[in-house]
């Protein structure tokens, strides 16, 4: 299959990040013709350095900075077959907006982001484009100037559309298998769920695998796991199953004794020492994380349904007052702040 065949057009990434670095990246290396919008920091590791794709299966690819369409901005008066949306959710409607000034009515838009509401808040900034929901199930880290390794595995998904059939063959070429699901909202609560981890690891100051492995912080997870659960159940939403453990049987299954964890998890636990989330990778930078999108959006979800979420809402609080690196929290610790009154 011919790299024009594969991909119907060419592909911005606004937001290039982890994520937007290592999706790109792997469509780049296929034979797409991609452009990354960065910020600064990022533009001049890849300028210097090129860009480095690694992940758990041992692929290793590599890019030259000379092969790489590197952007401060969206560039007016062009047209991208498809968009990628990556910038952090706090970036969300202003992204949006850069593009629906630049881009002609119409461009598709996949939204890669955190949280379950992002391609909405794109969506209502741009209503000229078309904005659709995606899903990314796997964590990648910046292991260095323009270096990112992926640690864990899945696959892509996006709600189902046609102006995304034609994109499905390129993203297997890639490396990127892409499920198309008729209603995505399932799906972005289930990741969610998942990701309610990333604060936790980000307070433990340890690997994913690490810290997974540490029964006090699997604890805390479960804790906010099940009110999520609670308040899913009440708003009548169904997480779908984003590991290979159905929601409903997570937070049991955190709170086993770690051998037996160990034993039950194995897939779960499938990842290189290496993986760590990106929450961890904004604390250790000083950056604003996407906790909103994440705890937030489930406080916000249970006040529509008269309900509270006090250990969510006690997260929510706790990031938001990280303002330096702070020191590990013991699992204990954030045990009691999380069931605090």
């Amino acid at each position: 299959m011919t790299a024009t065949t594969a991909f119907p057009g060419p592909v911005l990434v606004m937001g290039a990040g982890n994520i937007g670095c290592y999706v790109g990246g792997l469509l780049a290396a296929a034979g797409a013709r991609v452009s990354f919008v960065a910020r600064p920091r990022v533009l001049t590791a890849l300028v210097q350095r090129g860009l480095t794709l690694t992940d758990l299966d041992g692929t290793h690819r590599h890019l030259q900075a000379s092969a790489l369409r590197l952007l401060p901005g969206v560039p007016r008066g062009e047209a991208f077959a498809l968009v990628l949306l990556t910038v952090k959710s706090g970036a969300t409607a202003s992204a949006a907006a850069e593009l629906a000034a630049a881009l002609p009515p119409g461009t598709l838009v996949l939204s890669l982001q955190n949280g379950v509401d992002n391609a909405a808040i794109a969506q209502a900034a741009a209503p000229g484009l078309r904005v659709l929901p995606g899903m990314v199930p796997y964590n990648v880290a910046e292991e260095g100037p323009g270096r990112y390794h992926r640690g864990t595995e899945g696959r892509l998904a996006a709600q189902d559309d046609a102006a995304l059939h034609p994109w499905q063959p390129g993203f297997a070429q890639a490396g990127l298998p892409l499920d198309l699901h008729a209603d995505l909202r399932p799906v972005l609560w289930g990741k969610l769920l998942l990701n309610l981890n990333n604060p936790v690891n980000a307070l433990s100051g340890l690997p994913l695998r690490e810290e997974l492995l540490d029964r006090g912080y699997r604890r805390c997870l479960a804790s906010l796991m099940e009110e999520t659960l609670g308040v899913l159940a009440r708003a009548e939403l169904q997480p779908a199953p984003v590991s290979a453990v159905p929601p409903r049987w997570l937070p049991a299954l955190l709170r086993l004794p770690t051998p037996v964890f160990r034993l039950l998890a194995a897939r779960m636990l499938r990842m290189d020492a290496r993986a760590r989330s990106s929450m961890a990778d904004d604390l250790r930078l000083g950056r604003t994380s996407e906790i909103d999108a994440l705890c937030g959006a489930v406080v916000r979800l249970a006040q529509v349904h008269g309900l509270d979420a006090p250990r969510n809402q006690h997260m929510l609080e706790l990031m938001q007052h990280q303002t330096e690196r702070p020191r590990p929290m013991p699992p204990a610790r954030l045990q009691a702040v999380l069931d605090a009154r």
